[in-house]
């Protein structure tokens, strides 16, 4: 049984979050402030966390940060705030998936079954590989390892950033729209925001390119979507 953190002050609005993955056979706790909720995430090995953004205490920003440094699993930021801004900064620190409330207790199940699937599926082929390397022009990218250096240097990348990169660099010259590589990477159809795919995007290039303003590895196709040039 899997087994779900949800990090939320508002009691209501958690025991019903709560409810709604039980009933779907999910094992969940709660944590009312970003220090409680820190400390669990830190101590109990949890395969997802639900985590909102305005918490007393540690806010939900730092607690991410926080977890993403130490934990490699799902996280889904949910916020009453519904700036870009918010959005595009939680998934920078590692969140795998940013919802607004109100949302629906059916869509948040939803998506936090797709995100497990995707990482149990992951960390299973990852267990059964045996050095698998992509290298294209100075990337090097260890799949068995989920490591990845440029130029000889290791960089640090999310399970997304990583997913996305690998993907891109295994089909090279390919053009994919942003649906198909949402599609793909966070394999949720339409219960998510493509949007995502534009802020990984720019995080993995801030990360792999000596000049973000022109790109050596993924070109952006105006109009249709991204390709890994080789």
């Amino acid at each position: 049984m899997s087994k779900i953190l949800i990090i939320e002050d508002e009691e209501a609005i958690a025991d019903l979050e709560k409810d709604y993955l039980e009933l779907s056979e999910f094992e969940v706790d709660i944590c009312n402030t970003g220090d409680a909720g820190l400390e669990a995430a830190l101590k109990v090995d949890y395969n997802l966390i639900i985590l909102d953004l305005m918490l007393p205490g540690v806010d939900g920003f730092e607690v991410c940060r926080r977890i993403r440094k130490e934990k490699d699993i799902p996280i889904l930021m949910v916020s009453a705030r519904k700036e870009d801004i918010d959005k595009i900064r939680g998934l920078g620190l590692g969140a795998d998936d940013y919802m607004t409330k109100p949302f629906s207790p059916s869509e948040l199940v939803a998506r936090v079954k797709a995100h497990l699937a995707r990482y149990e599926r992951l960390v299973g082929n990852t267990q059964k590989a045996q050095n698998d390397i992509v290298e294209i022009r100075g990337i090097r990218i260890d799949k068995t390892a989920r490591r990845v250096y440029v130029d000889g240097v290791e960089k640090t990348f999310t399970t997304k950033e990583f997913d996305l990169l690998t993907f891109l660099a295994e089909h090279p010259n390919h053009v994919f729209t942003k649906e198909e590589l949402f599609q793909e990477i966070w394999d949720m159809g339409p219960v998510g925001d493509i949007a995502t795919v534009t802020v990984h995007i720019k995080k993995i290039r801030e990360k792999i390119e000596s000049d973000g303003s022109k790109p050596q590895y993924i070109e952006t196709i105006w109009g249709v979507g991204y390709r890994f040039k080789i």
